[in-house]
């Protein structure tokens, strides 16, 4: 199918945001509109099959930007470690059949019973010493991305980009770094200055988008707004990663029920033009 409307060259979609669309329906969606880059996720990669994945939008031409997701590193018990140190390598393998350099960590919550947030926080800084080299071996970047403190029990103990940029200085630049989604820090008046840290190690590996709509949904995980329905300034957001020199790929990962219930190749092209409106200048 050759594409009606050419998307910016910058723009990609997260697999998320159109979960409803299968794989080969995405990449025609992507074709259709003139997107060029997606982010795909490793559960409906592997459904459909890693290797027929990588074939499939190698074909179609397109840019695999990110995978979603590596991490969960944070267990205390040594064979959770284990499996959970296993399962990243695998990640970190898919990612490289894949074709990107990008392999996004959310890098878990506290175990059952615990309240340590900075054993938590070590145990994930030790992970990523073994996985790094592991990850830069097969030209894939570890991404570490901070997540709303709301989350912090559950899902990610990393809540501001200074944390995740503490853990990630410890290792070389092309081994880790982090993820910016506007989701997460927005609220976070000390971002801007870490963003800009970020930048001049070299370690903004992954940009995304999403805005923050009010009120959040009951269970709060697929409360991501459209972007231009929310209080993030997603322009200025945008200016300041790419003050750092970023010009990577910008990727819009919504996690919302509504949008999930509609067609998938009305939300991407919906997507694809609020981009248009709230993000290019």
């Amino acid at each position: 199918m050759s594409g009606t409307t050419t998307a910016p060259e910058r723009f990609s979609v997260n697999q998320m945001t159109v979960r409803q669309l299968d794989l080969p329906e995405l990449v025609d969606a992507c074709l259709a509109l003139g997107v060029r880059g997606v982010g795909l996720w490793r559960e409906p990669v592997r459904a459909h099959g890693v290797d027929a994945t990588a074939r499939l939008v190698r074909e179609a031409g397109l840019t695999v930007t990110t995978l979603c997701r590596g991490g969960f590193l944070t267990a205390t018990d040594p064979h959770e470690r284990a499996r959970a140190l296993d399962d990243n390598r695998r990640a970190v393998d898919e990612a490289a059949t894949l074709g990107t350099d990008t392999l996004v960590l959310v890098s878990g919550g506290l175990p059952a019973g615990s309240k340590d947030l900075r054993g938590a926080r070590e145990r994930i800084a030790d992970a990523l010493g073994e996985l790094g080299p592991y990850a830069a071996g097969r030209g894939v970047r570890l991404a570490v991305e901070p997540l709303h403190p709301m989350y912090a029990a559950d899902r990610c103990v990393v809540s501001t980009l200074a944390q995740a940029l503490d853990l990630a200085e410890r290792f070389p630049a092309e081994q880790v770094g982090v993820t910016v989604d506007t989701y997460h820090i927005w609220w976070d008046d000390t971002a801007p200055e870490q963003i800009a840290r970020a930048g001049v190690g070299g370690r903004l590996h992954a940009f995304q988008l999403a805005d923050w709509i009010t009120p959040l949904p009951e269970g709060v995980l697929n409360g991501r707004g459209p972007l231009g329905d929310g209080s993030v300034d997603l322009r200025e957001w945008t200016t300041q990663v790419e003050a750092t020199g970023y010009t990577g790929p910008i990727e819009v990962e919504l996690f919302n029920d509504e949008l999930w219930a509609r067609d998938g190749r009305e939300v991407l092209a919906e997507t694809l033009a609020r981009f248009m409106e709230h993000v290019v200048r």
